[in-house]
């Protein structure tokens, strides 16, 4: 398998960060969603670190998928796509960088803006604060974050959809070149 992309499927860099960032993703809404009902122990506060420090992460990764991208490119439209799958495809794609990046910016200014002690990403490296402490930026961007997330679960529901659709019914390659070669046979056409 080649690391960049080709015309045909998207490369070993691209696959890697793709699935990775949605694990990431996955693992940081499991955790956003139940860590409110943590009582208030030392374990509280090391789950909201983490889920911190894996939002900076997502973030930084994001970063690096998109300046991937932009570096090698994008593979052509499956053969027979029609145009109008292209465009909301197009537009699908870009709804989610833009979330990807919403979501760990906003978490991260709800941080700076409610106040709170200094935090270091994974222990290691202090982050620094984006705002000072104001509570309607604290409001704002807590807005942001959390309907951003169920946002960006309705259009990767769609995405990921979509792309069962393609391999399932319009039996193309186009869940099957996200996966390394080999894991996935486009079903034939009748």
């Amino acid at each position: 398998m080649t690391l960049k992309n080709t015309p045909h499927r998207w490369g070993g860099v691209s696959q890697g960060l793709h699935w990775l960032i949605a694990l990431l993703i996955l693992t940081l809404g499991i955790v956003g969603l139940t860590m409110g009902e943590l009582p208030k122990t030392p374990k509280y506060f090391w789950v909201y670190t983490a889920h911190k420090s894996l939002g900076i992460t997502v973030l930084a990764l994001v970063a690096l998928r998109l300046g991937w991208r932009l570096y090698a490119g994008a593979p052509a439209p499956v053969p027979g796509t029609p145009s109008w799958q292209e465009r909301i495809a197009s537009v699908t794609h870009w709804l989610l960088y833009g979330l990807m990046f919403a979501l760990p910016l906003s978490g991260w200014i709800y941080d700076s803006a409610s106040g709170l002690r200094p935090f270091r990403w994974f222990g290691l490296v202090d982050v620094p604060k984006l705002v000072a402490p104001d509570p309607g930026a604290r409001d704002i961007s807590h807005a942001i974050h959390e309907w951003g997330f169920w946002l960006l679960i309705a259009v990767v529901l769609a995405h990921a959809g979509a792309a069962l659709y393609h391999h399932f019914f319009q039996r193309d390659a186009t869940l099957a070149r996200m996966l390394p070669q080999g894991w996935l046979t486009s079903p034939q056409k009748d």
